[in-house]
């Protein structure tokens, strides 16, 4: 059975979500957060805020940074320093252009000199643990054979890799011809991260990668939250779950998130922006109908009001 990772998405698995998560649905071996950044020559602090240990009981954590440079890096794992954090993960994956453009997530990639450097300066972070999510590379996959020998001669607890360039972002096909390659030469243990649907899927790669460390899955717990769970039901022998023990978890979620949302005195537009990326891949919880109300609702007073249509509509 493969340890199941939650990735980090900017807007959706915060700090609020993980929790509830991680009280309802489960079967996550490690929580990531979505990156943490350097705004104004600072850690931001919104992304800090989501990163304070406080903010995260209760299971396994690692915050995750997006760099361009060894000056932004150290910057970010000193702020995490402070916060007593003794695993990082380092985002040389995020595909999209607001920070490729600036040498950042899948952007480092072509650059195998920053990377040197930072590299570097891991060695003489030894109470740290460092980890990378990549992508096999920005425009060509040479890119991430490029840094696989930098890469294996450092300290790193693990590597997840997403078996797309970043140029793709999350279009076209899967590259598991070039992820076999970098699965049979990396030395650091190997999680895959990419398009992981269902516990089927899970099964699938843990079959044709026996070596693999993990999977990592973004869009599917998202799109299924008792995925998790239910790959290790299965595995153990239990029974396919039930629509309404998937829904059942899904309320109790939801409820949790708004009770929390709530306590947090979070800017109503905050709360209702949270709800429709909650709903917003779980196309097959809801009917479409009342999908579309939600994504229409203009003010959490909106939302609230259909709260009883979808506690219906779950039972």
């Amino acid at each position: 059975m493969l340890p199941v990772f939650l990735a980090p998405l900017q807007g959706y698995t915060d700090a609020i979500y993980r929790q509830n998560h991680a009280k309802f649905a489960g079967g996550i071996k490690k929580y990531y957060s979505p990156f943490v950044r350097v705004e104004k020559g600072m850690a931001r602090d919104r992304d800090l805020w989501d990163t304070k240990p406080e903010n995260n009981q209760g299971f396994e954590f690692v915050p995750q940074i997006i760099f361009g440079s060894l000056e932004e890096f150290e910057i970010l794992v000193e702020a995490l320093e402070k916060q007593g954090h003794k695993e990082i993960d380092l985002n040389m994956g995020c595909p999209y252009p607001m920070q490729t453009g600036h040498g950042r997530g899948s952007g480092i990639l072509p650059c195998p000199k920053v990377v040197e450097e930072v590299v570097k300066r891991i060695d003489s972070l030894s109470e740290i643990q460092f980890s990378v999510k990549m992508r096999l590379g920005l425009d060509a996959a040479q890119e991430s054979w490029d840094l696989l020998p930098i890469l294996n001669d450092t300290r790193l607890s693990q590597i997840t890799l997403h078996p797309r360039l970043g140029k793709q972002q999350y279009k076209g096909a899967l590259d598991e011809e070039n992820f076999q390659k970098f699965y049979e030469a990396c030395k650091h243990p190997l999680v895959y991260n990419g398009d992981i649907m269902g516990p089927k899927r899970v099964q699938y790669l843990e079959t044709k990668f026996p070596k693999l460390a993990g999977v990592m899955i973004g869009r599917g717990i998202l799109t299924l939250p008792t995925m998790a769970a239910e790959y290790i039901s299965g595995c153990a022998g239990g029974e396919p779950w039930s629509r309404s023990k998937r829904n059942s978890v899904v309320w109790d979620m939801h409820q949790g998130i708004l009770q929390q949302s709530k306590d947090s005195q979070l800017d109503q537009n905050q709360t209702l922006n949270r709800f429709r990326c909650f709903w917003e891949y779980q196309t097959e919880t809801l009917p479409a109908k009342l999908l579309k109300q939600i994504a229409k609702c203009k003010s959490l007073g909106n939302y609230e009001s259909l709260i009883p249509e979808i506690s219906s509509a779950l039972k």
